[in-house]
């Protein structure tokens, strides 16, 4: 099986356009929806995990435990994923909107096509804090910085949806690799990556 990683509303436009994935794992519930009502997924999409939003900065003390730090402004660049293309990205706009900084801080976003370049605009410096999902900052965040884990209140649920493609209907790889998705062995691995369970 190969594994293909980018942004859920990329995925989406190259599968309408015919692109010969088996399975999605969508960073959200509508798109695998909508691809089930166009007739792209046979099978029903379900939920295998809820995404947590971190504010996060390699730099020790610069984000602290209520994200004022958005407030005070004291940073150059924040980084974020594109909320067009990306849930996170949207959690991320939501979130800002309810702290009511949004528009202060327009001047300072670099956008990213996705939850993964938004990480790597912050991990490599070219922003001195973004907003990123917690399972990144388990996997890959270096030792130290800071971080505030933004409170579920402030945006939407990130609900991660998967779902069985047309392409992948008479796979029996990909059928088993959903099976494994549901079973209580990989829900423990979604769990201690930083996401909730359904």
């Amino acid at each position: 099986m190969r594994l293909s990683t980018g942004s859920t509303g990329k995925f989406y436009a190259q599968i309408r356009n015919g692109a010969p994935f088996d399975v999605l794992l969508a960073a959200d519930h509508d798109t695998p929806q909508r691809l089930a009502e166009e007739k792209r997924a046979p099978g029903a999409p379900f939920t295998y995990a809820i995404g947590k939003l971190v504010l996060w900065s390699p730099q020790t003390g610069l984000v602290d435990g209520e994200g004022k730090v958005l407030a005070t402004g004291a940073f150059k660049r924040l980084a974020m994923a594109n909320p067009k293309l990306a849930p996170y990205g949207r959690a991320a706009e939501q979130a800002m909107q309810k702290l009511g900084v949004r528009a202060a801080l327009e001047g300072r976003i670099v956008m990213g096509e996705s939850i993964a370049q938004a990480f790597q605009f912050v991990a490599s410096g070219n922003a001195e804090l973004g907003f990123v999902a917690l399972s990144q900052l388990r996997q890959s965040a270096p030792p130290g910085g800071s971080a505030w884990l933004v409170p579920q209140s402030h945006y939407a649920p990130i609900r991660q949806d998967a779902v069985l493609l047309a392409h992948g209907e008479a796979n029996q790889a990909a059928r088993e690799f959903l099976e494994f998705l549901r079973s209580s062995a990989a829900r423990g691995l979604i769990a201690r990556y930083g996401y909730e369970l359904p």
